[in-house]
């Protein structure tokens, strides 16, 4: 008859495992956007050009 305790460990403990390194990686991103610099963003006139504004 199979161990049903052994094995609940063994996934409860590779479950662990898994949440560890997901854990890890958000972090490592986090701090990867960071230590980003932050792009310069310029803004330019939205507004659209009227027709025949230009002309005299």
């Amino acid at each position: 008859m199979p161990d049903y305790k052994e094995m609940y460990f063994q996934l409860a403990a590779k479950v662990a495992n898994a949440v560890d390194i997901l854990v890890e990686a958000q972090q490592q991103g986090e701090y990867d956007y960071s230590e980003e610099e932050s792009p310069v963003i310029s803004l330019k006139n939205s507004r659209p050009e009227e027709k025949g504004s230009d002309q005299a």
